[in-house]
């Protein structure tokens, strides 16, 4: 199982840099960080600088989307990196619900992300493109160059389309009966569109916090430095509902009847501990989403997700252990669960 570190790109950039560069070094494959324009810095600009102080870690957004950027200035920006560093970049793309939102603009429709990815991908692979009735190519990319897109979904129509078009799956929550459920519909999707279900890379992406022991106190601290996941999650939770109904057969039950308490949702909190608008995610929620407990808890939950199919591990690491995470995957997770 590859693991990947997620980060927000907050000032300054040299932390975030750090960070990265102490997840390299402790075993990690990938560095994502989130791209909502207004909320944080510039994350492409940063990237060129995790490249050049790391020497195997990918980097991309978790998640990028159509709406922020034109699809060739995307395309061109993660080709220019990949030319610069080889290869080393993959792209996440959804809906941008914090980007698009905090701007004023409705997330993006299922379609544009699915022409957008066709666009980014190709050009990115030096190949050429169709921007609604003008084709280009990028004179400049070299031989080799590849460019995956990976798509970040939870809805029935969007997990269908990530099988049918993406190269990689992004789930945001680590909930052992939602994964088995929404990996098969990616697989089965990929099998009906005459796709090799393996050739979709499976990426769980949820928050870590590795505890000492199991104690109620130990537990409690780290719920609440990981409560703010469900109150993410639900804001897309709650895009489902409006679409598909409270109770309906296109999204489990599972995935739905905690949001009944949620009363808002203020971006400017977005992905950080001690979030207020969380405080109606219960402790349930946070156990079955994150990542909690002891190292050994952590080995038996990850290895159950790889059973499920799931390809690479993103840990959110945004809270008060930031550093200690990271060395403690390095040192005892991530070798263990990679010594099966």
């Amino acid at each position: 199982m590859d693991f990947g570190l997620v980060l927000q790109t907050d000032p300054p950039a040299s932390r975030v840099v750090s960070l990265m560069q102490r997840a390299e070094h402790n075993g990690f494959s990938h560095g994502w960080t989130f791209d909502s324009a207004v909320l944080w810095q510039e994350p492409f600009v940063i990237y060129s600088q995790i490249l050049a102080n790391t020497t195997r870690l990918t980097v991309g957004p978790m998640v990028t989307n159509p709406g922020t950027r034109t699809w060739e200035v995307t395309a061109s920006t993660f080709a220019t990196l990949n030319d610069m560093f080889g290869n080393r970049t993959v792209c996440g793309i959804g809906r941008g619900d914090s980007a698009m939102r905090v701007a004023g603009r409705k997330p993006n429709t299922l379609v544009r992300i699915s022409e957008a990815m066709k666009v980014i991908r190709a050009l990115g692979r030096g190949e050429e493109a169709d921007l609604g009735g003008t084709v280009i190519k990028f004179p400049w990319v070299g031989e080799g160059a590849e460019l995956p897109v990976w798509m970040a979904a939870y809805g029935p129509k969007a997990l269908k389309m990530a099988g049918e078009e993406a190269d990689g799956f992004i789930l945001q929550l680590s909930d052992l009966y939602l994964t088995e459920y929404m990996v098969k519909a990616v697989k089965d999707a990929a099998v009906a569109a005459g796709r090799d279900p393996a050739s979709v890379t499976i990426c769980v992406a949820a928050p870590a916090y590795v505890t000492e022991n199991d104690s109620p106190e130990a537990l409690a601290h780290a719920r609440e430095q990981c409560r703010w996941f469900g109150g993410m999650v639900g804001n897309h939770v709650a895009d489902l509902v409006t679409r598909y109904g409270e109770h309906s057969a296109q999204v489990p039950d599972e995935l739905t009847d905690y949001i009944k308490a949620r009363q808002g949702y203020d971006y400017s909190h977005h992905g950080r501990s001690g979030n207020p608008d969380t405080a109606f995610v219960p402790d349930q929620i946070v156990d079955r989403f994150c990542v909690i407990g002891p190292v050994e808890k952590h080995i038996e939950k990850l290895n159950a997700l790889r059973e499920l199919g799931v390809d690479q591990f993103a840990v959110y690491d945004m809270h008060d252990a930031r550093e200690a995470v990271i060395d403690a995957y390095g040192t005892e997770v991530i070798p263990a669960v990679n010594s099966r």
